[in-house]
């Protein structure tokens, strides 16, 4: 299990800022996380960024109970 951080449009898709998710690596997490926030979820993921423990990993990469894994979508704007 890993606590899943969702930011901007996921967390808008998903409807929570974060939850407990079960499974083994980060791909499981993320399977896990798609069926229980769904279709809206499900679309957003493959523009966002994953990363463990404020580092990027490869979806394979092993999570555990302590382990945070963030979805950051990507992010538009910035000051002119």
């Amino acid at each position: 299990m890993a606590r899943v951080r969702l930011f901007a449009s996921a967390r808008e898709a998903a409807g929570t800022a974060d939850e407990v998710v079960p499974g083994e690596t980060v791909d499981e997490v993320l399977a896990e996380a798609v069926r229980r926030f769904g279709d809206g979820f499900a679309r957003v993921l493959p523009t966002c960024k994953v990363w463990v423990n404020g580092e990027e990993v490869p979806r394979a990469a092993r999570v555990g109970a302590h382990d945070e894994v963030a979805v950051l979508p990507p992010v538009s704007g910035g000051a002119r």
